[in-house]
């Protein structure tokens, strides 16, 4: 649990400046340039880090649901995505939304039990805690 916790702040924290940084190079190279410039290098050092590691197998990789390759391009989606909300809402407010997205999205998932998860049950207090957390936002950006 500790180690989960500790890898979800430091990702927490990598995916905060890696926006900030994704939109200070799309302000001057352009978005689908800066996209294909974080993939590119995130390839790159996948893969060094792999050879390192070598953690799995194509053998396994081709077994797995072909759906499932289609992170990529989600991750694509996400990038450009995110570069746009920094750009046109801030990252506060643009990391609020994400963050509360994120989190109504894994809900439905978990609670249908939905790609393999462990299904859970919708709660009322699950519901309260989303509701505070859009009227937080509400708050945050109240001038």
């Amino acid at each position: 649990m500790v180690k989960g916790l500790l890898f979800s702040l430091l990702a927490g924290i990598f995916i905060t400046l890696q926006n900030i940084f994704n939109t200070n190079v799309s302000s001057k190279a352009g978005l689908w340039l800066t996209t294909v410039v974080v993939h590119g290098t995130g390839f790159i050092g996948s893969v060094i880090i792999y050879l390192f590691v070598k953690d799995g197998s194509i053998k396994n990789l081709l077994e797995v649901n072909k759906v499932y390759l289609l992170g990529g391009i989600f991750g694509v989606i996400i990038v450009f995505s995110v570069m746009q909300g920094f750009t046109h809402a801030g990252p506060a407010l643009s990391v609020s939304i994400l963050l509360i997205s994120q989190l109504i999205i894994a809900l439905i998932i978990n609670t249908n039990g939905l790609f393999g998860t462990e299904p859970i049950t919708l709660t009322l207090n699950k519901i309260i805690g989303i509701a505070v957390m859009i009227g937080g936002i509400l708050i945050f950006q109240y001038k």
